[in-house]
């Protein structure tokens, strides 16, 4: 692992780092905050997973996170949204390709060698955060935007256990529905739609939910309220009388905007399950 950068930030650090991915096939590239408390000893963290066309930067430079998660003394971590590289499988498109990897492991050609981002996600970046740096794998959450929200609720609802709490910030609901996801479905995972069904957060939502509190964002003047179906969550999270708290937000849209005048909200909320006994 190398580091590109380290800058005190709320009297903690934020890093990016680099690292050979086995599961990616390649380098890839992270952000991390830690809060002062992380000197001390291993902190809670608080996954962030970015939306279509993202880097890990995005959400590190504009959603306002760090401020809050310093008050609350928890660690952050920015991963990126797709494997990237010369040798890696692209698309003209924004929604498909590098920067479009929607958190699954991809098992057709071309995006099978590299495009393996549930995996990484789940599996190496964990192991190699909580092996370098002082981070408690027993304390962590899970949030997102957008494409990122689809692949925090997916996640924390396929991975049983490993996530204390769960929330997304106008996340794509219901992509085997939807042209944000129909299209990356086929491309990674085949015509097969039984296959699609693990990563549906309102088909998971019904089959299974969530061992935790969930809480979901997004606004009434979103753009891309017709793709993101937030109606088709709601729905089955009432169905199962999962815990959560569902909400319009009135005026907002897509934008980091949005995101950053409801963060503190966020980590607030993951802090209070992160540090539940």
């Amino acid at each position: 692992m190398q580091t590109v950068s380290e800058n005190t930030c709320f009297g903690g650090s934020q890093g990016v780092y680099t690292h050979t991915s086995k599961t990616c096939g390649g380098d890839m590239t992270f952000g991390l905050f830690l809060p002062q408390e992380a000197k001390d000893g291993p902190v809670p963290v608080l996954w962030y997973l970015s939306g279509l066309t993202c880097t890990h930067e995005n959400a590190m430079t504009k959603a306002g996170a760090q401020g809050w998660a310093a008050e609350q003394g928890i660690a952050i971590v920015f991963p990126d949204t797709s494997p990237r590289g010369t040798d890696v499988a692209n698309d003209e498109a924004f929604d498909l390709g590098q920067g479009a990897g929607f958190y699954v492991n991809a098992t057709q050609t071309p995006w099978a060698p590299h495009f393996q981002m549930w995996d990484y996600v789940a599996d190496e970046l964990p192991a190699l955060i909580t092996e370098t740096f002082a981070i408690d794998p027993e304390r962590q959450s899970i949030t997102g935007h957008s494409m990122g929200g689809h692949g925090a609720l997916t996640l924390a609802m396929g991975l049983a256990g490993r996530y204390r709490s769960v929330s997304a910030f106008a996340p794509i609901c219901n992509p085997t529905a939807s042209d944000w996801g129909r299209k990356q479905f086929t491309a990674y995972l085949g015509e097969d739609e039984s296959k699609w069904a693990a990563h549906d957060a309102s088909v998971l939502m019904r089959e299974t939910g969530f061992d935790g509190p969930v809480l979901v964002d997004t606004g009434t003047n979103d753009q891309f309220l017709d793709l993101l179906r937030p109606e088709t969550l709601a729905d089955a999270a009432f169905a199962r009388r999962q815990e959560g708290t569902f909400r319009m937000q009135k005026g907002y849209d897509h934008s980091y905007f949005f995101m950053s005048s409801f963060m503190e909200d966020h980590v607030s909320f993951h802090a209070e399950a992160l540090y539940a006994d």
